[in-house]
C-alpha cells in the first residue's frame, strides 16, 4: 500500500510543479501587470520576451524547463525512497522497476497537464513545450537532447517558435520509438509530443495562413496560448 500512497503523492507533486505559473509570476513581480493582459496573451516565455524582455524570458524557460525535471527525478528518486521508509519490500506481484517506469510516466503526464491546466490560473496555462523538454532530459537524456537539437535549429533558420516546438515533439516522439526505451517512456513521450502538438493547433493554423509571427515580431493582440 505504502508504494501506492508514494507514487499518488508523486503525482500530486508532480502536477503542482507543473501548474506553477512562472510567466504569470514574472509579470505580477516585476511589472505588476498581467501578462495575460498584454501581447499574445500568453504566459510562455515568447511573450514573456516580447513584454518583459530577455532576461525574464530566459529565467521563465529555465524554471519551466526544471519543472518538468524535477517532477521526474521526484518519481525516479523520492517515490521509491518514501515507499522504501514504510515497507521494506514490495507487493509481491510488482515489478519494483516496472512500478518506477510507470510512475515516471504518470508523473510526466501530470506535469505536462499541471502546466496547460494551472489550477492557479483557472486550469488555463502554456503549451507545455519547455517543461515537456525538462521531462524528456530527466526521463531520456538522449531524446531530449535531439528534441532540443531540433527545437535550436529550427528556431534558428526560421525565428517560428511553434514550428520549432511541434517539430521538437514530433522528432521525440521519432527517437523513443527508435532507441531502445521501457514501454511507459514511450507512451509518455507519443501522449506528450501529441499533447503538445494539439495544444499549439491555432498557431498551426497561423502557420499554414502565413501569419504567424517570427520571433522578435509583434504577436497579434488575440487570446493565444503560451508559445511555450
Amino acid at each position: 500500500m505504502a508504494f501506492f500512497a508514494a507514487s499518488a503523492l508523486g503525482l500530486v507533486i508532480a502536477y503542482l510543479l507543473g501548474s506553477t505559473p512562472t510567466g504569470y509570476l514574472a509579470g505580477r513581480l516585476l511589472r505588476g501587470i498581467d501578462i495575460r493582459e498584454h501581447g499574445s496573451r500568453s504566459t510562455g516565455a515568447t511573450n514573456v520576451l516580447r513584454t518583459l524582455g530577455k532576461w525574464p524570458a530566459l529565467a521563465v524557460l529555465i524554471i519551466d524547463v526544471l519543472k518538468g525535471v524535477v517532477a521526474i527525478l521526484i518519481a525516479l528518486w523520492f517515490c521509491p525512497w518514501l515507499a522504501a521508509q514504510f515497507s521494506s519490500t514490495p507487493p509481491a506481484a510488482l515489478d519494483p522497476q516496472a512500478w518506477v517506469a510507470w510512475t515516471v510516466c504518470l508523473a510526466g503526464i501530470a506535469a505536462l497537464l499541471g502546466h496547460g491546466r494551472s489550477i492557479w490560473l483557472n486550469f488555463t496555462g502554456g503549451k507545455s513545450a519547455a517543461t515537456g523538454l525538462g521531462v524528456l532530459l530527466a526521463m531520456s537524456w538522449p531524446v531530449g537532447l535531439g528534441a532540443a537539437a531540433t527545437f535550436g535549429i529550427v528556431l534558428a533558420s526560421t525565428r517560428l517558435v511553434s514550428l520549432s516546438s511541434i517539430l521538437a515533439a514530433l522528432t521525440a516522439i521519432v527517437l523513443v520509438c527508435a532507441l531502445e526505451q521501457p514501454l511507459p517512456y514511450r507512451l509518455l513521450v507519443i501522449a506528450g509530443g501529441l499533447y503538445v502538438i494539439v495544444r499549439h493547433r491555432a498557431n498551426i493554423g497561423r502557420l499554414l495562413a502565413g501569419t504567424e509571427p517570427r520571433l522578435g515580431q509583434s504577436s497579434p493582440d488575440t487570446k493565444a496560448e503560451a508559445q511555450v
